[in-house]
C-alpha cells in the first residue's frame, strides 16, 4: 500500500473468527462432536505414549517414534480445538492479535515437525526391513535421538520466517476470518498488503519441507517393497508389510491433506473447502494415528493387554 494509505492503517488488536456457521443449533451439534472427537484424540494418544513407556517389549526405536508422534499430535490438535470448541459456545468468536500470531506459530511448527518426524520413521521402517542385520548398529538409541531432537529443532526453526511475513502484513480493512482458527490462507485473503512475496516465500518453504520430506518417504518404501518382494513365503512378506503398513497409511492422510493445502501458489480456494480439509489434518488425522497404530499392530495390542491385566 503507498505511503498515502500507511496513515490511515490502524493496528489490528483481535480478530473475529467467523468459524462453521451462525446457526446456534448447528453450533451446538458441532461442540459435541468435536469434543468427542478431541477427548478421543487425547485419550488415545496418551494410550499409546503410557503403553510404549510401561513396556520394556516396545523400548525399540520404532515405539520410541511413535510415542513422538503421540506427543506431537496432542499439542498439534491442541493447539487449534480447544480455541475452536470455545468459540462454538461465545457470542463474541475473537482471538486476540498476538495470540492468532501464537496459534499460526505453533501450527506451522508442529505440521514441519511431524513432516520430519514421518521421513524419520520411514528411514528406521527401511532400515530395519532393508538391512536387518546392521539394524541395532545403524539405528542406535542416539542415531534415534539424533533424528527425534533433530525434527523438533527443525520444525520450530521452520515456523518462524512464515509467521514473520504474515504478522509484517497490514490489516487494515475487516478483522473477519473466515474460519475457525489463524491459518495462513484466511489471514493472505484478509490482509491489505500486497502479499506476493508472502505467498511465494511460504509456497517455497512448503514445497521444500513437504515434497523433501514425501520423497525420502517414498523412496524408502520403495526400497521397503522392492526388499519385500524377494521374500520367497507369502505369510512372511504379510509380516514383514504389516509392520510399516500403519506408518504408510498414516503418511498417506496427512501428506494428502498438506500438499492439497499448502504445495500452491495461491490461496484462492473457497473458504468452506479451506475449512472441510482443515478439519481434516488438525481432527481427523490426530485421531486416526493412534487408531490406525493400535488397531494394526500386534505387539502393541498385545503390550496393551499385559497392562490392563497386570493393573
Amino acid at each position: 500500500i503507498s505511503s498515502q494509505e500507511m496513515t490511515n492503517v490502524t493496528a489490528v488488536l483481535e480478530f473475529r473468527l467467523l468459524g462453521f456457521s451462525s446457526n446456534p443449533q448447528s453450533q451446538i451439534l458441532l461442540f459435541t462432536l468435536f469434543l468427542v472427537l478431541f477427548i478421543l484424540t487425547i485419550l488415545g494418544n496418551v494410550i499409546i505414549i503410557l503403553v510404549v513407556t510401561l513396556e520394556p517389549q516396545l523400548h525399540s526405536p520404532m515405539y520410541k517414534f511413535l510415542k513422538n508422534l503421540s506427543y506431537l499430535e496432542i499439542c498439534y490438535t491442541t493447539t487449534v480445538v480447544p480455541k475452536m470448541l470455545a468459540n462454538l459456545l461465545a457470542k463474541r468468536k475473537s482471538i486476540s492479535f498476538s495470540g492468532c500470531m501464537a496459534q499460526l506459530y505453533c501450527f506451522i511448527s508442529l505440521g514441519a515437525t511431524e513432516c520430519y518426524l514421518l521421513a524419520a520413521m520411514a528411514y528406521d521402517r527401511f532400515l530395519a526391513v532393508c538391512e536387518p542385520l546392521h539394524y541395532p548398529v545403524t539405528m542406535t538409541l542416539e542415531s534415534y535421538t539424533r533424528l527425534a531432537v533433530g525434527s523438533w529443532i527443525t520444525g520450530v526453526f521452520t515456523g518462524f520466517l512464515p509467521c514473520l511475513m504474515v504478522y509484517r502484513l497490514n490489516f487494515c480493512n475487516s478483522n473477519l476470518i473466515d474460519h475457525f482458527f489463524c491459518d495462513i490462507s484466511p489471514l493472505l485473503k484478509l490482509s491489505c498488503s500486497d502479499t506476493a512475496v508472502t505467498e511465494a516465500v511460504i509456497f517455497i518453504i512448503s514445497f521444500l519441507v513437504l515434497s523433501s520430506c514425501f520423497l525420502l518417504i517414498l523412496f524408502s518404501y520403495l526400497l521397503i517393497i522392492l526388499s519385500i518382494l524377494k521374500i520367497p513365503s507369502a505369510s512372511g512378506k504379510r509380516t514383514t508389510f504389516s509392520t510399516c503398513s500403519s506408518h504408510l497409511m498414516v503418511v498417506t492422510v496427512y501428506y494428502g491433506t498438506m500438499i492439497s493445502m499448502y504445495v500452491r501458489p495461491t490461496y484462492n480456494l473457497s473458504s468452506e473447502i479451506n475449512k472441510a480439509v482443515s478439519v481434516l489434518y488438525t481432527v481427523v488425522t490426530p485421531l486416526l494415528n493412534p487408531v490406525i497404530y493400535s488397531l494394526r499392530n500386534k505387539a502393541f495390542k498385545k503390550a496393551l493387554e499385559k497392562i490392563v491385566l497386570r493393573h
